[in-house]
């Protein structure tokens, strides 16, 4: 019986001592039944020395080093180029494996009746071992409006929010979209895919794709025995207006694929002149100067970026 394979690749921006811990943690995982390929580390402009030499790292890593951060998806999309291997696995370099993780998540997606599985997700857990509340449902405009005037916080059961907080995650289902920190896909679906859409610089990517596979009949699935640790935020963290700037921009983006334009338009426009006032009144209200200055931050590069970037070049429905 052929052992089934697997590509892992690890896009970097400035994540120092994290990539190689979570190198490390791919040294430790259990290979039982599963043939680990290659581990690609693709670096987005690092200028922190997180990918010097990473030779020591006790394993062979493929790099490679772009001159300029080419964005999320492009570099995913980089890692997976000429990939052999059954499976690819999405692996953010805040998170590290559990032994079982790898072969067990592997072993999962192999079974003949999950052959209609194209998409898998597994238990994050953060320091303290709290299981995260990370899959989703797909994005609508009603949830997007529901959560700028603060209705899924407040009447979560009639207006239900993006991530399915609901529920403790602490049991195996299916569902719309598992979070990109651990994505693991078949490799012919992300070829049949034409992989992650690169105008997505970062953020929505992997709505993206697991909408595009659910409508060709493949499902999307949790495994809650496999589990990994996830810090969150990771190298975004340093940047919290440019990572606010870039979820908006990504969400108007998404809209303009995937609804009508009247639909994106609509969102748009609740993007920019509602939200962050709301935004504003939250943090006020929490006491947050910081929280209010980087919504400012975030939002100006979102204006200045609008009639340049939006207007002139709306995504496709395809």
């Amino acid at each position: 019986m052929t052992v089934p394979s697997i590509d892992i690749v690890i896009v970097n921006w400035n994540t120092g001592a994290e990539l190689r811990e979570c190198l490390n943690s791919i040294i430790a995982v259990s290979r039982n039944g599963v043939d680990l390929h290659r581990t690609v580390v693709v670096d987005n402009a690092s200028t922190d020395g997180s990918v010097d030499d990473l030779r020591d790292v006790g394993q062979t890593v493929v790099l490679i080093q772009n001159l300029r951060n080419r964005g999320f998806a492009a570099a995913c999309n980089q890692g997976a180029e000429r990939s052999a291997a059954d499976y690819l696995l999405f692996l953010n370099p805040d998170t590290r494996l559990s032994v079982g993780a790898l072969s067990g998540a592997v072993a999962f997606m192999s079974r003949q009746e999950h052959g209609r599985i194209g998409i898998l997700g597994i238990q994050l857990v953060d320091a303290d071992g709290r299981v995260s509340q990370t899959c989703a449902r797909f994005p609508t405009t009603g949830r997007f409006f529901a959560k700028m005037f603060g209705l899924d916080r407040a009447l979560p059961r009639l207006f239900p929010p993006h991530f399915m907080v609901e529920w403790d995650h602490r049991d195996s289902r299916e569902v719309d979209q598992v979070m990109g920190a651990f994505f693991l896909v078949r490799r012919s679906l992300f070829e049949t895919l034409g992989g992650f859409d690169e105008r997505f610089f970062v953020y929505f990517e992997e709505v993206d794709l697991s909408l595009r596979a659910q409508a060709l009949g493949w499902r999307t699935f949790y495994l809650s025995e496999e589990q990994a640790y996830h810090r969150g935020g990771g190298a975004t963290d340093q940047v919290k207006p440019t990572r606010l700037f870039y979820s908006l921009r990504s969400r108007i983006q998404y809209a303009y694929k995937h609804f009508n334009r009247w639909s994106a338009t609509i969102l748009t426009l609740g993007t920019l002149f509602i939200e962050p006032v709301s935004r504003a009144v939250l943090a006020i209200i929490r006491g947050s100067p910081s929280q209010l200055l980087d919504t400012m931050k975030g939002y100006a590069l979102l204006w200045r970026a609008l009639p340049r970037r939006f207007v002139s070049s709306r995504l496709d429905n395809t």
